[in-house]
């Protein structure tokens, strides 16, 4: 009997995701009973805002139900115009926005507009897993530059520039960073702007996790380095990890009007728009500024309280070394002096500890850990003692 025709290239090459591969693990042995520890979510621990959800369901009740414009519901993307205006001074139209079912779709969206097969696009390491894998099925080329905690995981005009060939047609730029929680200043994203404007590359800029940046350091929009910059830029964002919204699948994408508009087009042949009555909760967390502004402040203070405990407690551990990050809700610990893979390293954590971390080279860099410091804190304090105490156990 013939077996049916191989499947595509695509589907035969792309990588799985290795981070919701382990979360899914870590939450596959504690609904078995494990006493596991997971560090590996990314995603907030807490709950969507109540009158986030009362939005949702009040307009799933009124019969929101039906296909919206692909672009997404016109006074979410007005809304999300006022916001960019009130937050960075950043004037665009609502037709420069692009609701998506996800930041995650988004940031495909700006690759599959600006790459053609045979391009290049230089993506910093460490990495969110899923750029290079964008790059790839768009059938252009991922370059990695090596970015590691000697300089604060964040790439430099130098590096920068000495990655770019005649192939090279976007940028990919994270910041707060997933993994690190690395954060650009203005200056440094306006050194790197300079050298994208000279070369005339495209800027995806993933500021996914904006409004999680600490110390008193406030968000930069890269699209408003210049007016030069602003061409060739495509902000992508999102509700996820502001209002912890995960699950309901909304990403945002602003740029210019024509890559908007090619944007809007592309979605329109592979997922239509984003779910309907979701865009309403959504929009109600821009409406209802004081109890949106509320809630982020409470799950930000304690992101910054844990940010700040998990990472004296891992520099306390012989052999660990951990930068403090700036943003978001990981930390990038190195722990290259065990000797082992970090794969193995996770591995062996995970069977002989029951606790759960994601290798540093699932996001092109050997010999870190990403732990996620969204928990609880009886599980941030179970798991440091686990780790402290698998760590001495390598060093015997």
């Amino acid at each position: 009997m013939s077996q049916p025709p191989p499947l595509s290239v695509w589907a035969r090459n792309v990588s799985p995701s290795p981070t919701l591969a382990i979360d899914a693990k870590a939450k596959a042995m504690i609904a078995a009973g494990e006493d596991v520890c997971s560090f590996a979510a990314g995603e907030p621990d807490f709950d969507t805002p109540e009158f986030i959800k009362e939005a949702a369901i009040a307009a799933l009740k009124s019969g929101k139900t039906k296909y919206a414009p692909t672009p997404g519901i016109e006074p979410l993307r007005a809304a999300i115009a006022e916001r960019y205006a009130v937050e960075y001074g950043y004037k665009i139209t609502p037709a420069q926005v692009v609701v998506s079912p996800g930041g995650k779709y988004s940031c495909y969206l700006a690759v599959l507009a600006t790459c053609n097969p045979g391009d290049e696009a230089i993506v910093p390491a460490p990495y969110w897993v899923s750029y290079p894998e964008m790059v790839k099925l768009a059938g252009a080329t991922p370059k990695f530059v090596v970015c590691d905690d000697k300089v604060g995981f964040k790439l430099t005009p130098a590096v920068l520039e000495a990655a770019i060939t005649p192939k090279t047609k976007l940028l990919i730029l994270n910041s707060p960073s997933n993994p690190t929680g690395a954060v650009y200043t203005r200056a440094e994203l306006a050194a790197l702007a300079d050298v994208c404007v000279r070369h005339n590359l495209y800027v995806l800029a993933d500021e996914m996790y904006e409004h999680l940046i600490y110390d008193g350091n406030e968000p930069v929009n890269f699209a408003m380095l210049g007016a030069e910059v602003e061409k060739r830029t495509i902000t992508v964002a999102g509700f996820s990890k502001t209002y912890s919204m995960t699950g309901w699948r909304l990403g945002t994408l602003v740029a210019p009007a024509p890559i908007a508009k090619a944007c809007g087009e592309l979605q329109s042949q592979m997922s239509s728009n984003a779910t309907t009555f979701a865009q309403y909760g959504a929009l109600a967390a821009l409406k209802e500024k004081a109890k949106a502004d509320a809630a982020i402040k409470e799950m930000k203070s304690a992101f910054d309280r844990r940010r700040k405990w998990l990472h004296a407690e891992l520099n306390k551990i012989p052999g660990v070394s951990c930068l403090l990050a700036g943003g978001a809700f990981y930390l990038f610990p190195n722990i290259s002096s065990f000797g082992l893979k970090d794969s193995e390293f996770c591995a062996k954590l995970l069977e002989q500890e029951k606790v759960a971390a994601v290798p540093g080279s699932s996001f092109g860099a050997e010999g870190y850990l990403r732990l996620s410091y969204a928990t609880s804190d009886e599980i941030l304090r179970k798991g440091v003692e686990r780790l402290t105490r698998f760590c001495a156990g390598l060093k015997k």
